[in-house]
């Protein structure tokens, strides 16, 4: 989920728009239901003015709502069919959480019908992660999940599968060999938790040109410094061509992605607009510079830091899948304004949107929700934006189409040889 939490808090303390946990009242209504505290209605009523204040679509929202609906369904019954992202979970009850294999066994894969065989291939095996510690590479492929065959009528609730399963569960491993699956055998793997990945970077040089690569799992808070030291070794290396690989990055801070996108177009100050934020009728239009953005990260070095990496580049090579949302969405569109993007692989995820969590700062809180509710749609400098069906790649090409998958990096690998021969 794009984070934004230091940003929009402290604009919206500065210009003091609206307080952040309203329980008093419901503005445009003149009849205001009053609920004992404690109670299912009280909490959805609490629901119900966040979200009025908030969301992006609260103009959408029904005027008599269901109060004694269950709050995860009250809060269900509040949405827009537009909206795919907001959510909401109960602090005291963690099967409210979301949950993905990644963050349970720390990789990723995708489900694959090729050679009349119906199989998962781990294409993201997280470092120091319960995946990677039982041996689980990118490339293998799984065909059982305890015990059960992957087949085409559950092809495609394979992720229930492996959320669902108790732990530990049992995954049939084989390799991809000439069109078959071999050396299968049965291995174990526990959850547990998967912290910060590393950024990946390497220099090619081809045809006297010195490419780099810059592999980013994420725009998790306080990368800015990471990013500049990579930049620094690009910048000494005479590195005259940039491919990001952001095909497995879901987002985070957009502090980070402007600290990323500060180091690789010409002709750029800190002055220069970063993103403009447009939300509900409280929440209004708030454009932001690259300066004002990066202030929102308190470990970021700061533009003029951030600038001296700078590559000055007028073009950048992206490569992007289906996972690629969010954050990292934001850097292929906010950086249009400013140089040619050519991004490669598959149509992006469509998380033009951001927003930050919801809850009741009080000790004891009275209230264990919190919400995630979509506040603000994002565009770039020239106003570009509105790609909530994703972001369609200049060159559409399918990571899988030769098997097996090499590992990210490797020059061999489908998306890196293709922007390779882009280059060339």
């Amino acid at each position: 989920m794009t984070k934004t939490t230091e940003l929009l808090r402290a604009w919206l303390a500065l210009f003091s728009v609206f307080t952040l946990f309203s329980c008093n009242r419901i503005d445009d209504e003149e009849y205001r239901p009053n609920f004992e505290d404690g109670t299912t209605e009280s909490v959805n009523l609490w629901v119900q003015d966040s979200m009025k204040r908030y969301y992006y679509w609260a103009e959408q929202m029904p005027k008599k709502p269901d109060y004694s609906l269950p709050t995860k369904d009250f809060f269900n019954s509040l949405l827009s069919p537009k909206d795919r992202f907001s959510s909401i979970l109960d602090k005291n009850n963690t099967s409210t959480y979301s949950k993905s294999v990644r963050s349970l066994y720390g990789f990723d894969y995708s489900v694959l019908q090729q050679n009349g065989k119906i199989f998962a291939v781990i294409k993201l095996v997280l470092k120091n992660s319960p995946a990677q510690n039982v041996g689980l590479q990118r490339g293998k492929i799984i065909t059982k999940i305890n015990g059960t065959s992957i087949n085409s009528g559950n092809m495609n609730n394979v992720e229930q599968m492996i959320i669902n399963s108790s732990s530990p569960m049992k995954l049939m491993i084989g390799i991809w060999e000439n069109g078959n699956i071999i050396n299968e055998n049965e291995i174990t793997i526990y959850q547990s938790f998967t912290f910060d990945q590393p950024l990946v970077s390497k220099i090619f040089e081809q045809n006297g040109k010195k490419i780099g690569y810059l592999y980013i799992y994420s725009f998790q808070n306080g990368m800015a410094s990471s990013f500049a030291n990579k930049f620094a070794e690009f910048k000494s290396a005479g590195v005259s061509e940039l491919i990001l690989d952001l095909r497995y990055n879901y987002g985070g801070m957009l502090a980070s992605s402007a600290a990323l996108c500060a180091m690789i177009p010409s002709g750029i100050s800190g002055n220069s607009p970063f993103i403009i934020y447009k939300g509900n009728k409280n929440g209004g239009e708030v454009h932001l510079s690259f300066v004002q953005q990066l202030a929102y990260d308190s470990g970021s070095p700061g533009f003029s830091t951030l600038y001296n990496q700078n590559l000055e580049l007028s073009k950048v090579y992206v490569l992007t899948t289906e996972s690629t949302a969010s954050a990292s969405e934001t850097v292929i569109n906010n950086l249009k304004p400013y140089m040619q993007v050519i991004q490669i692989g598959g149509k992006t995820l469509g998380k033009d949107m951001s927003g930050w969590d919801i809850d009741v700062k009080r000790n004891p809180p009275k209230i264990s929700w919190q919400i995630h509710p979509m506040i603000y749609k994002l565009y770039n400098a020239n106003n570009g934006g509105n790609y909530s069906s994703g972001i369609s790649p200049t060159i559409s090409i399918n990571e899988f189409q030769s098997m097996p998958i090499m590992e990210l990096g490797n020059q061999e690998e489908t998306l890196l040889k293709k922007a390779l021969h882009e280059i060339d």
